[in-house]
């Protein structure tokens, strides 16, 4: 499909940004709160925000954000796959489509479709052919990778678990073992680190991981979604092995378009969140867990029920981020509520929320960080089980639900209530108040790291220096 003729630009843009985000959710949502955010901070900035067919029609027929900031526009590529597909069937198949389908289209749109001509591209990191195509055209390019610093610096020295004789890794033998030799990580479990078995699915998608490394050296940018008092080991050995600057420039969460002194009233498009905030009104304060798996992979049915199950015989009252979750509606008993989709952030802010049941993908542990609430961690993937660690180990604001290193165990319902009940302190037992003030003082520190002179207002203001100049 080729995209209309764009409308002219604001006659104030000084700075024409493209972002090509990854065509998955928990890439285009950061992707966007990024450009929302420089918009924000810098009105004469024009964004081009480029997306595969399918997801431009899943943006533009949203009734979640239903007016973008005119200076933002959008452009469409071809999808990879089509949209009925399942992805997370095939996601080696769907990540090497990415690879190599988006290039040539992404190609022709820099070169013969944007006016004004592109100051420079803002990328995922995933998409490692960008760099290739902006270099070509001498366009700047600022690589955005889309997960933690800590997880990134653990990528980038993965050779250094072969080199030790720690890949592949025999879990049911020495996942326990811990490494200390991942620059800017503190020790890790072998059974943490991400696709380390030798199945030649694992491998595959290491290697497709790997191959984006060394582009990012290319780029004259690197942003991440991130604050560096929350990873500042990883953010200073980083900085020593980069040439280009590295900017963390915060949580890049949808936290503008909320007023932190009044978290309950905050207006929604979307009639469901409505009825879901005003659910959590009628809730005591600090007593509702929230539980939410993630919007692509997840458990098996059977866990599943195993976890409803727990959560219902526990006595906590929890709210549910469940697709599909009907079937589990008449299992919830009277104090659980399952919906299909809510406005995750808002809920996180909400009095009554006094914990997060999470698969760790990193925007997840992001907004629970900021929104000051300690963490039960489920991870499942790729960098889930690192944030895991780095929630329960590092910064010390969660609990583990599965505390060995074997992940194929069915994890029983009494297991899953008796967990539930501590954590949310029904057993009377007060463990939980250091927990609960570990979580608070994290939050300080993203407020005060976005806040005028904090870390991360400080690196926004120097990227958008860099690029308000080209």
């Amino acid at each position: 499909m080729e995209n209309p003729p764009f409308p002219p630009p604001p006659t104030t843009t000084t700075t024409h940004v493209v972002a090509v985000p990854y065509p998955g959710r928990g890439h285009v949502n950061p992707m966007m709160n990024l450009s929302k955010l420089l918009i924000s901070k810098n009105p004469n900035i024009l964004i081009t925000f480029v997306v595969t067919e399918e997801w431009l029609t899943l943006i533009t027929t949203s009734s979640d954000d239903p007016k973008p900031p005119q200076n933002l526009r959008f452009a469409s590529m071809p999808n990879v796959i089509p949209p009925e597909r399942n992805r997370a069937d095939d996601f080696v198949g769907f990540l090497e489509a990415v690879m190599t389908k988006m290039e040539a289209p992404f190609d022709e749109l820099l070169r013969r479709q944007l006016d004004p001509p592109p100051s420079v591209v803002v990328y995922d990191a995933y998409l490692f052919w960008v760099v290739r195509v902006a270099n070509r055209m001498k366009v700047p390019v600022a690589s955005f990778w889309p997960m933690s610093a800590s997880f990134f610096a653990v990528l980038k020295h993965y050779h250094l678990l072969e080199e030790n004789g720690h890949y592949p890794v025999n879990v049911s033998e020495n996942g326990d073992k811990r490494v200390d030799y991942i620059p800017g990580n503190s020790s890790i479990r072998l059974a943490d680190f991400p696709l380390h078995d030798a199945s030649s699915r694992s491998r595959r998608l290491l290697e497709l991981a790997l191959n984006t490394i060394p582009w990012i050296h290319k780029a004259q940018y690197l942003l991440f979604p991130s604050i560096y008092e929350l990873e500042q080991p990883a953010i200073d050995a980083l900085k020593a092995e980069f040439s280009i600057p590295i900017y963390t420039i915060g949580p890049v969460i949808p936290y503008f378009n909320h007023h932190h002194d009044d978290h309950n009233h905050i207006a929604s498009s979307h009639h469901d969140n409505n009825y879901i905030i005003q659910w959590l009104d009628n809730q005591p304060s600090g007593s509702v867990l929230y539980v939410s798996q993630g919007s692509f992979l997840s458990v098996s049915r059977e866990q599943i029920d195993e976890i409803v199950r727990g959560l219902r015989e526990s006595g906590a009252r929890f709210l549910w981020v469940q697709r599909d979750g009907d079937q589990w509606k008449e299992m919830c008993g009277d104090k659980g509520l399952i919906v299909p989709w809510c406005d995750q952030l808002r809920v996180l802010m909400h009095r009554a929320v006094g914990g997060f049941w999470s698969h760790c993908g990193w925007n997840s542990t992001r907004e629970g960080v900021f929104s000051g609430v300690p963490f039960l961690t489920f991870p499942i993937f790729m960098d889930q089980p690192l944030n895991s660690k780095y929630i329960v180990e590092d910064w010390k604001v969660g609990w583990r639900v599965r505390n060995e290193v074997k992940s194929d165990r069915l994890i029983g319902k009494e297991e899953i209530a008796g967990i539930v009940r501590k954590f949310m302190g029904l057993d009377g037992d007060h463990e939980m108040s250091g927990l609960r003030e570990r979580a608070r003082e994290l939050k300080q520190i993203c407020q005060r790291a976005i806040a005028s002179g904090g870390s991360s207002e400080t690196d926004m203001e120097a990227f958008l220096g860099h690029i308000s100049q080209l």
